[in-house]
């Protein structure tokens, strides 16, 4: 490929694990709420998806309905309050992006969290100071597997398609990015297998696997 010039970058999963801590916070706000509480992996299985996806493919109502209103709202109360303040950053989250920063590559993170969670994210996984740009769902008519998140992250970006790579987690972040001409480099610590995570150019552990072998990824290879 050409010269990577910039990196999409998801966060959940990615970059600090939250994959379970959104997917308890949607089981706590239905049972708060009086509605049906789905298993667990139910949820779990669609975090990665925004909610305008997940509330209707699990519970059957649609995010702008009232009821999906208060879903989605209380949801976002309590992963803030009661998961949020305990998430820890993926293993060498915040060396692999200051090496990508390093290299040169411009980092833009393209999320199906809320705008509400972005920055409590960024802080969390320890990487805020390290992005240049971001997206979040709230920003985009359709979120992850539709690629409308990387298109608006290629924007920020600057460089065509060919240019950039993303990094992500789940077969949404896959989908999204190959549907917008993006290679993708997926890690498997969100919960995703590598069947789960075909199409991706190359899968890792987690960043800090990926930094170890950083030179002859298609980073390290896109450089020269």
């Amino acid at each position: 490929m050409a010269r990577v010039r910039a990196a999409i970058l998801d966060i959940d999963g990615t970059l600090l694990d939250s994959n379970e801590a959104h997917a308890r916070a949607f089981l706590d706000a239905a049972e708060e709420l009086g509605l049906e509480v789905p298993p667990f992996d139910e949820v779990w299985r669609r975090i990665g998806k925004g909610g305008d996806k997940l509330i209707p493919e699990v519970w059957g109502f649609e995010q702008e309905s009232a009821p999906g209103r208060r879903l989605d709202g209380r949801k976002g109360e309590i992963f803030r309050e009661r998961y949020l303040p305990g998430l820890e950053p993926t293993r060498g989250a915040r060396a692999l992006l200051q090496r990508m920063r390093d290299d040169g590559l411009k980092l833009v993170v393209a999320t199906s969290a809320s705008e509400d969670d972005l920055h409590g994210l960024l802080e969390r996984a320890g990487v805020r100071d390290l992005i240049e740009d971001a997206t979040s769902a709230d920003e985009v008519e359709e979120s992850k597997p539709d690629p409308d998140i990387v298109h608006a992250a290629l924007e920020d970006a600057g460089f065509p398609p060919g240019q950039v790579v993303m990094l992500g987690d789940t077969p949404y972040d896959v989908e999204a990015a190959t549907r917008a001409g993006v290679a993708v480099v997926a890690v498997r610590c969100g919960g995703w297998d590598d069947e789960g995570l075909a199409g991706a150019a190359a899968v890792y552990d987690d960043p800090a696997d990926l930094l170890e072998r950083y030179d002859e990824s298609i980073l390290g290879r896109g450089r020269a």
